[in-house]
């Protein structure tokens, strides 16, 4: 074995430029695999994670009908959507406790939500306005994970607090706590509530529309004494919530909704995003591999007389064949284990850069999934990819036919 190795080494040092350029071309397909694999799926997890500890596993509201288009006569009745008959949910207080019973529940908590208006000085802001319960609220979500000050408990104590997203301060001029400003309700009515904290999610849709107020507050304000329009439901396993979901909606006669179906079109980008990048990554590493088929092909050809001399001298077509295999698979390795550091330098250079990121999520920086198999996954892949490179070039070897050889050149 030790020969063949010898003469592996030997052909691939006889074309160093050649070589070079071929590992190369595997390292960078092993990096760019390495940190667009770790960007993609470390945004894709930051985004979820954070979906799955702000919105609810499981909501439950009312339903709303869809009218639909008919044509009577020649003339076409266009139906738009039909409002909702009842914007509550009946006996809410009786479904929260069946569905505490359940097993697979951790928490429930009710909610009251409307479309409203800040108002602070000269500038407003439309905004959804949640009514919540702290003490259910805590049980059924983790948005006190998001509070920068952490006083969920405040709308307990302060009937007239609100607390604000992040970007709706912002937008409304708002840096510190205390400041007053006035909530206006669908129904007209205003009222002047004081700032309690920010909520700060990192999604920017959310940060830019949500407030909380106490649900009491909220219902005396639109005049809907004890009423809910929705009920948020935690369960223990997130990958469960569709499944569960669709039990729930057997039993009550509300739209029942898991968090994968409220955030199906992200989720379905993200797949999209996810084989654009494999294949970008399978193009460069078919692009390498396409040169390493070049250099053993082209030392197929130009070592014809060396090959019939090895087999002269009792070299089996075998062990030939396995002497170019070699040759591939040495510029495989070398190259991913090369493009396996550069994918580490890589990772931690953009883990290192501060940068503003504002768009579907707002970061101070890079989000990377530093997960070691990725390493794994470029490296197996550098291998297969050298491997099927160098499979027609020593097939060619094998064939060589040492009497034609010596014949022709004699």
């Amino acid at each position: 074995m030790i020969h063949i190795l010898f003469v592996s080494f030997k052909l691939l040092t006889e074309r160093k430029r050649q070589t070079l350029v071929s590992i190369l071309g595997v390292a960078i397909g092993v990096t760019a695999f390495v940190v667009m694999t770790s960007l993609m799926f470390g945004f894709q997890h930051y985004f979820v994670n954070q979906v799955i500890d702000l919105e609810p596993h499981i909501s439950i509201k009312p339903k709303e009908d869809l009218r639909i288009s008919r044509i009577v006569e020649g003339f076409v009745e266009v139906y738009g959507s039909k409002p909702k008959e009842e914007d509550r949910i009946n006996g809410w207080f009786e479904l929260m406790r069946e569905l505490e019973g359940m097993q697979e529940v951790i928490g429930v908590a009710p909610h009251l939500v409307v479309r409203g208006v800040l108002k602070y000085g000269v500038k407003e802001k439309p905004v959804n306005i949640i009514g919540i319960d702290p003490e259910y609220e805590r049980r059924a979500t983790v948005v006190e994970r998001f509070l920068e000050n952490k006083r969920l408990h405040s709308l307990s104590t302060n009937k007239d607090g609100i607390i604000l997203g992040k970007l709706v301060a912002r937008d409304l001029g708002i840096e510190d706590l205390g400041k007053k400003v006035i909530l206006v309700t669908p129904n007209g009515k205003t009222t002047l509530l004081r700032v309690q904290d920010f909520f700060n999610s990192g999604i920017t849709n959310i940060d830019n529309s949500r407030v909380y107020v106490n649900i009491k507050t909220l219902q005396a304000l639109t005049d809907r004494p004890n009423e809910v329009n929705e009920i948020v439901v935690r369960i223990k396993d997130v990958n469960k919530a569709e499944s569960l979901a669709r039990m729930i909606a057997k039993e009550v006669n509300y739209q029942v909704e898991s968090w994968q179906r409220a955030y199906v079109n992200f989720l379905q980008i993200f797949k999209i995003q996810n084989l654009i990048t494999y294949m970008i990554v399978f193009a460069i590493l078919t692009v390498s591999a396409f040169g390493i088929f070049n250099i053993i092909m082209m030392s197929v050809l130009e070592k014809r007389r060396d090959i019939a001399i090895l087999m002269a001298m009792g070299y089996s077509t075998k062990d030939i064949t396995l002497i170019f295999l070699l040759v591939g698979t040495l510029i495989g390795i070398v190259g991913g284990l090369i493009g396996c550091l550069g994918g580490f330098l890589l990772q931690e250079y953009l883990s290192s850069v501060e940068l503003e990121v504002e768009g579907l999520i707002r970061t101070k920086g890079f989000i990377l999934d530093r997960d070691p198999m990725y390493f794994v996954y470029g490296f197996i892949s550098s291998f297969i990819f050298s491997l099927l490179a160098s499979l027609y070039p020593s097939y060619r070897a094998s064939k060589v036919n040492p009497v034609d050889i010596f014949r022709s050149s004699g």
